[in-house]
């Protein structure tokens, strides 16, 4: 099975790096001095597990011709440009592994319909300076068919991904998966940014996190009014934030940033990496979205917009 990932940031290269360590075909395109930096150092992968791999770094996507899986792993904004870079190519299936809820209907337009799956990557990781990958939370990439029931695509893409060692699983109800990760990511990337501190710290304080239970209530409207149920269990509970105290829900999201401070005690929202390295980051995909949508629908989110709008603001003036 012949894999394609597109984009060569941490999750990427973690995906791309376990592939190609453990034999299969795999081409990892990156762009510019991330492209050259690879091509010439290897990839190296620290954290979870510790080992270096030389693979094929590809800067010209014009130079491939076929994929049985192409996945995306580019920012959000960077979408459209990104899938017009391989738009010539057979691709047998394509899921991306972005935040936000966008990302299956561009794919459709770029590869039509029956290619598509839909996927969350969970796994956690950020780019060094030096250019190795620190993996620090090894977490699932879930794919599912966007129709519903498991295929046979789905569980051999999964058992691929299984066998070269990274935590993989396939679900029943992919929109579900996609939509839960989305109403969490909203809450924990706009603190990040707001308050610039390791996860587990705004998470772990009342009033901060009194903001994500906000964010997360109000965003679960969209999913449920839609008719896409939300996740039972751990870390969140998010099929319960609709009808939760707000005083429940951050008492829940306190106790899970103490458990975070313990387990993944230096890991930094992706937004928040973003803003670190002095980068876009990912707001009217994500945030605006939401806000657009929720307009549409006739629901109110005053938590969400006010984010929206400062951190519109923030990427203006930083970038």
């Amino acid at each position: 099975m012949r894999f394609v990932v597109l984009g060569a940031g941490a999750l990427g290269t973690v995906i791309a790096a376990f592939l190609a360590r453990a034999g299969k075909d795999v081409a990892l395109i990156a762009r510019g001095a991330r492209a050259e930096q690879l091509a010439r150092q290897g990839v190296t992968i620290t954290g979870v597990e510790d080992f270096a791999v030389g693979m094929e770094i590809v800067d010209q996507p014009s130079a491939l011709s076929s994929a049985d899986v192409l996945i995306l792993a580019t920012k959000t904004y960077d979408t459209a440009a990104a899938i017009h870079t391989v738009r010539h190519m057979t691709i047998g299936n394509v899921f991306s592994i972005q935040n936000g809820v966008m990302k299956n209907s561009q794919l459709a337009a770029g590869f039509g319909d029956g290619a598509v799956l839909g996927a969350v990557g969970m796994l956690g990781g950020a780019v060094q300076a030096d250019g190795a990958v620190n993996y620090m939370m090894a977490n699932p990439v879930i794919i599912g068919e966007l129709s519903g029931p498991v295929s046979a695509r789905v569980e051999k893409i999964v058992a691929e991904l299984q066998s070269a060692g990274l935590p993989a699983g396939a679900s029943d109800n992919i929109l579900s998966e996609e939509w839960s990760k989305f109403v969490g990511w909203l809450g924990l990337s706009a603190l990040a940014v707001l308050t610039r501190a390791e996860t587990w710290k705004f998470l772990a304080d009342q009033d901060s996190a009194r903001i994500v239970a906000r964010i997360m209530r109000e965003t679960a409207q969209l999913p449920r009014h839609l008719g896409i149920p939300l996740k039972a269990g751990p870390p969140f509970d998010l099929d319960a934030v609709a009808t939760k105290g707000e005083d429940e829900l951050v008492a829940l999201l306190q106790q899970r940033g103490q458990a975070q401070s313990k387990i993944a005690p230096n890991f930094r929202q992706s937004m928040l990496q973003d803003v670190d390295k002095g980068k876009q980051f990912e707001v009217e995909e994500t945030f605006g979205y939401t806000v657009r949508e929720a307009g549409k629908h006739g629901l109110s989110v005053p938590t969400v917009e006010t984010c929206y709008r400062v951190l519109a603001s923030l990427n203006r003036i930083q970038t």
